[in-house]
């Protein structure tokens, strides 16, 4: 993990006192930045989002899915946590925190946008650093690479259908149209535009492949630290007023993380898979797609919605908590593997 990945929390916290400041010294300039929309699509924000997006699915091998076989009890877990566990549960302790125990301390009018965020957050994978927290653990670079093709190829189709769903159960409305052009201005076209390009980097040999990712790696972090900055300068006034909402939003989306890695190390271990399988499946069960919920939550709810703060709080907290779900899988191997041995 590089210097800037691990202290992303740092960074984000600057970017949010930046934005929140620039916010109350030039509203005119950022009222004027929001505006700047077609079909809905905030234009700056939709360049920053493939700026985003793409240098990350420049990393997937979608060969890999050939080899999804190979470990079929940890491609089971996984698929199963993160397409039938994870978004339904993250739905449910969005009720359960956001309307129920903080809803007195929350805006009323904001309670279905937080829960929205939330679900957004949950509904899309991990796709970049899930090879981080592998590396950490020791985990099977095989078995990493095919989980992660297998769950963007599933995730152009199984994206809008789960958020259009949960979000129809949590009485909110479902802007369809808007929905379908953020899964494919987000999801389909850097897709097909990475692959096209990972195969024009490939065929000038692995070495410019490597520098080619070392280069725009950089750029990708920085777009979604522009993106922040842009959306706190928008978001700045609520900020001030009620600073605890983004410790409040920080619940569900840390409980969530801890019963799904949980939830996903124990089912390896019971199907008594091994430890190199086991984490990256629990992690990839724990972590998110936070740029594409970023992205999904401004274009479908703007700027200044509780949607696009919630998804920027799982931001906020995402390297310090995987790297205590690190941890934890790798100071339990023993117990682990003492588990699977018997299976």
């Amino acid at each position: 993990m590089s210097a800037f990945e691990r202290y992303l929390t740092l960074w984000v916290i600057l970017c949010i006192a930046l934005g929140v400041a620039l916010g109350q010294a030039m509203p005119q300039l950022f009222q004027a930045i929001g505006r700047l929309e077609v079909a809905q699509v905030n234009l700056p924000v939709g360049v920053l989002m493939w700026v985003m997006i793409i240098p990350m699915l420049l990393k997937v091998d979608f060969g890999a899915l050939g080899r999804v076989g190979e470990h079929w009890r940890g491609i089971g877990v996984t698929l199963f946590i993160n397409w039938a566990v994870k978004p339904f549960s993250m739905a449910f302790l969005g009720w359960l925190f956001i309307r129920q125990v903080f809803a007195p301390w929350l805006p009323t009018a904001q309670l279905d946008s937080y829960i929205a965020g939330l679900i957004l957050l949950a509904a899309a994978p991990c796709t970049a650093m899930v090879f981080v927290w592998s590396r950490l653990t020791g985990g099977d670079p095989v078995f990493t690479l095919s989980q992660v093709a297998l769950n963007d190829t599933i995730m152009v189709f199984a994206f809008a259908p789960i958020v259009g769903l949960l979000l129809g159960l949590s009485s909110i409305t479902v802007p369809w149209d808007t929905l379908l052009v953020s899964v494919g201005l987000y999801i389909v076209v850097p897709v097909i535009f990475a692959q096209l390009w990972r195969r024009a980097l490939l065929r000038r040999g692995k070495a410019a492949f490597e520098a080619a990712l070392a280069h725009i790696g950089p750029l990708s972090m920085g777009a979604l630290l522009l993106t922040l900055v842009l959306l706190f300068a928008f978001q700045g006034e609520a900020i001030i007023h009620q600073p605890l909402v983004i410790a409040m939003l920080a619940v569900p989306i840390l409980a969530q993380v801890l019963l799904n890695s949980g939830l996903a190390y124990w089912l390896n271990r019971r199907l008594g898979e091994r430890h190199s399988v086991a984490c990256p499946s629990a992690l990839i069960g724990a972590s998110n797609f936070f740029e594409l919920a970023v992205a999904a939550a401004i274009s479908l709810f703007g700027f200044q919605s509780g949607a696009a703060l919630a998804t920027v709080v799982g931001v906020l907290i995402e390297v310090p908590v995987m790297l205590l779900v690190v941890r934890i899988v790798n100071r339990s191997k023993s117990w682990y593997d003492a588990g699977a041995s018997r299976c």
